[in-house]
């Protein structure tokens, strides 16, 4: 049976999928060649359990940092205490008004084809209350990843997961040491958690968690450090649009027109994966070219736009990349 790679290789050879695989490729260079990567995730990936392609770039040092919602952040660990309580919904689209209510009634949560069980979200506040809470004791801030490396630290919860390690990118991005970035962490169930435990005094104090703004601080810091005397700087793979993407790509412009800095490179090597179409109103339509105009991108940064499923495509790259 013939690789991932050899297969797209041979088949992939016009329109979005030559795109594909020249994205692949480009981003193995890039790798190859001693610069970083960034890859920013939106929509639903950890649901889809990008897990199982994306953990193993994380510990090929393929994958040097991560931005992503705080719902692909959290759902990534979901998946690994919970994914056999996980149910299917073969036939999502035609799903009545009462049949979504009768989901609800029973605690599961659907993401279009799958339904998250609420319980997995209630194990998962009972610990992240209790850090929170110490934190806020102790007046400590930590990221929203941090505070999930704490849990999964705690030794008598590996017994519970139900995904193999292997298969979790948060786990990866732990073991690894690489920042993982949430902005706008307050859209997801493990944010609405916070503040329910701050209303009924469990605890904790909203300053427990770093803000957007910090987090965006520590990426600058980060990319000025990884990409100084590096002739290939960071690249930035974009799965999606959206906040995820927006946030982290803004850290070069902030660098150079904000503050000034004239020592800072563009983001050396950009790919976007997404099923928006070419749209002059909406971010995650807009073409590569548009970012150069933004401080973003340079004239011969290598740009790869792949209009398609993430779900089908980041799985495929990430196979050719690690040699599936």
């Amino acid at each position: 049976m013939s690789s991932v790679r050899q297969f797209l290789d041979r088949h992939f050879l016009h329109f979005n999928a030559r795109e594909l695989v020249e994205a692949a490729r480009s981003f193995e260079t890039h790798v190859q060649k001693g610069g970083k990567m960034l890859v920013s995730l939106a929509g639903a990936m950890s649901t889809s359990q990008i897990g199982r392609t994306l953990a193993p770039l994380i510990r090929q040092d393929m994958v040097h940092a991560i931005s992503c919602t705080g719902a692909n952040l959290e759902e990534d660990v979901f998946a690994l205490l919970s994914i056999d309580d996980y149910e299917r919904i073969p036939h999502w689209r035609g799903l009545t008004a009462q049949d979504e209510r009768a989901l609800f009634e029973r605690g599961m949560n659907r993401v279009t084809d799958v339904c998250i069980p609420e319980t997995v979200m209630r194990e998962l506040e009972t610990r992240l209350v209790r850090c929170w809470a110490a934190a806020t004791e102790a007046g400590l801030r930590r990221t929203p990843a941090e505070f999930l490396y704490e849990v999964l630290d705690d030794p008598s919860l590996k017994t519970h997961f139900q995904l193999p390690p292997e298969e979790s990118w948060v786990l990866a991005a732990k073991e690894k040491g690489i920042p993982v970035y949430t902005p706008g962490w307050e859209d997801s169930t493990t944010g609405n958690l916070l503040t329910a435990a701050v209303m009924r005094d469990a605890g904790p104090a909203h300053a427990c968690v770093q803000s957007g703004t910090e987090q965006f601080e520590h990426l600058m810091g980060w990319y000025v450090d990884v990409t100084s005397g590096r002739g290939q700087g960071v690249g930035f793979f974009q799965i999606g649009g959206g906040i995820a993407g927006d946030f982290a790509i803004c850290a070069v412009p902030c660098l150079i027109q904000d503050l000034h800095r004239k020592d800072v490179p563009f983001w050396g090597y950009f790919a976007q994966i997404s099923d928006a179409v070419t749209s002059y109103g909406g971010y995650s339509g807009a073409v590569p070219n548009e970012k150069i105009t933004w401080g973003k991108l340079d004239v011969g940064t290598p740009k790869f736009m792949i209009q398609s499923d993430a779900t089908i495509v980041a799985p495929l790259i990430f196979a050719y990349l690690s040699g599936e």
